[in-house]
């Protein structure tokens, strides 16, 4: 069976070309550190602090680029606990009655009503790996996982589209569960049975 890359995602948010520049200054563009292994995406040098409701304040948060339609935050559920975020699991750009935030950058700050999100298990195919592995957009699968904390991996959404390539993507408390490292791979299982 073919495996599937993952790719481990730590805690960041996207922002809005409107709140980079409140945040850092006005015609201020992104500096890319690094590119991710979606196409045209990439991490950025920049880093801003996220403030919960409550006040309580989660350190240089590093932004990826390029700019989006809406800001966004991405933290896992014990950041969510630790910190004091609402953070519903949503796909990303799913942000409509997510948790707000207060964005803090160098220059300035934003709040945001809306965007905070523990991000769910998905998986980037382009539409010949997704024919490969006979998936379609939207379509929930699971993931066999090996190793000395083996297991499955429910709930995992299928996002097909020609500028993705091929890797899975899963928040840092799904990574420590399983002790999943950045370049592992798993495997793909459209059904299972459990004997009861």
């Amino acid at each position: 069976m073919k495996k599937i890359p993952v790719g481990i995602s730590g805690r960041h948010l996207h922002v809005t070309k409107e709140h980079l520049e409140i945040l850092f200054g006005k015609g201020y563009e992104l500096t890319v550190m690094k590119d991710l292994s979606q196409p045209g995406q990439y991490a950025a040098v920049e880093k801003v602090d996220v403030m919960s409701p409550e006040g309580k304040l989660l350190a240089g948060v590093r932004i990826l680029g390029p700019v989006r339609p809406a800001s966004q935050v991405e933290i896992s559920r014990s950041d969510a606990l630790r910190f004091k975020f609402v953070a519903p699991v949503r796909s990303s750009g799913d942000v409509k009655g997510s948790g707000p935030a207060i964005l803090i950058g160098p220059k300035g700050q934003v709040e945001i009503s809306e965007g905070v999100i523990i991000a769910d298990r998905h998986i980037h195919f382009s539409p010949e790996e997704g024919k490969d592995f006979g998936v379609t957009d939207r379509q929930i699968v699971s993931l066999k996982v090996d190793g000395i904390k083996a297991g499955i991996m429910d709930n995992v959404l299928c996002r097909v589209h020609p500028n993705f390539k091929l890797d899975c993507h899963l928040d840092t408390d799904d990574g420590s569960a399983f002790m999943l490292n950045t370049g592992d791979q798993v495997e793909l299982v459209k059904s299972y049975t459990i004997n009861g």
